[in-house]
């Protein structure tokens, strides 16, 4: 109801602005959750109505890929991961990274404490569960690190289960591991009844195998466009004024994501303990890109042996242009 409201508000021309506004599309990487709760809180805060921008939020899903929705022309900027950027522009399409709202990493592998694994070194010869469509380029980068195959099991190699988007390979013990997230997948297993005694966990970031997650991205063609960059800086501005209220709004953040949940999926009690934990992923981040985190997610996708994720350094991959504008 609150959309429909907004849109017959602006449909009737009662504000003088919003009929100057610029229409931006934002495609998310997954569903409506507080992963994104910074985009949620700037639109219903009116950060993006102040910067006289009218933005569309699409969430995404299973079977939505954000670089075919933007290479489509059916988005203007998409929050992705710097993997699947990154090797989606050495395929051709000239993704580049405008802001960096996420500092840190929140993917981990999480195994049963059962199992006998107790490091990295113990991984071979098990089953892993592993998400594709993009998400598994670090897991295969980490693996070749390790010097273990994902050709199978082995004493040097491992069996990788294409996972789905739930955590049942785990509780059902058809995997030893599985891939979760700090703020998500995690806390499926723990709410499904497993005591966290009996999980150990495996974070990327400490591995140091991390790669950046949740950037915003554009199509290089676009920003030799004046209109196109003054518009994302007007974006980003709007959108790090979001994440951080976010960050210090953490419950009130929440409850504004499920408000605008459509599917009526996401709980209160989720919502508000992802946020806690999205917290910590863009705390120490203005929304510029650290060329340092930069390099050490270029470093570990190359890292793959015979079979990298990217085979060379990329050129033009990220610019400041936007955030040197928007932070000012």
């Amino acid at each position: 109801m609150k959309k429909l409201l907004m849109g017959s508000v602006a449909a009737l021309g009662l504000a003088g602005p919003a009929l100057a506004a610029d229409d931006v599309t934002l495609q998310l990487k997954w569903v409506t959750q507080a992963q994104f709760a910074g985009y949620y809180v700037a639109l219903e805060k009116g950060f993006y109505e102040e910067a006289d921008l009218n933005v569309t939020i699409k969430p995404g899903g299973p079977d939505i890929a954000p670089t075919q929705v933007i290479a489509g022309g059916g988005a203007d900027v998409t929050v992705e991961w710097m993997p699947a950027a990154l090797a989606a522009r050495e395929k051709g399409l000239p993704l580049v990274n405008i802001a960096q709202p996420f500092k840190s990493s929140g993917m981990m592998l999480t195994c049963w404490k059962d199992s006998g694994i107790a490091a990295p070194a113990d991984l071979a010869n098990r089953t892993l569960g592993v998400w594709f469509f993009g998400n598994e380029f670090p897991f295969m980068s980490w693996m070749s690190q390790l010097g273990i195959s994902t050709d199978g099991k082995g004493e040097k190699g491992v069996e990788v289960l294409k996972q789905g988007f739930n955590v049942d390979p785990l509780l059902q013990r058809q995997a030893d591991c599985i891939s979760t997230m700090t703020y998500n997948e995690y806390w499926q297993v723990i709410d499904a009844g497993v005591s966290p005694d009996d999980l150990i966990t495996f974070k990327y970031e400490d591995q140091g195998v991390a790669t950046l997650e949740d950037g915003l991205y554009v199509l290089e063609d676009k920003l030799s466009d004046p209109a196109f960059v003054d518009k994302m800086t007007r974006f980003v501005a709007a959108s790090m004024k979001g994440w951080k209220w976010a960050e210090e709004n953490p419950s009130d953040a929440a409850m504004i994501v499920l408000d605008y949940d459509e599917t009526g999926a996401q709980t209160e009690q989720h919502q508000v303990r992802m946020m806690g934990e999205i917290a910590k992923l863009t705390a120490g981040s203005n929304g510029a890109l650290d060329p340092a985190d930069y390099d050490r997610t270029v470093a570990t996708l190359m890292a793959g042996g015979s079979d990298p994720v990217i085979t060379k350094t990329p050129e033009g991959a990220w610019t400041h242009v936007i955030t040197d504008a928007a932070l000012k």
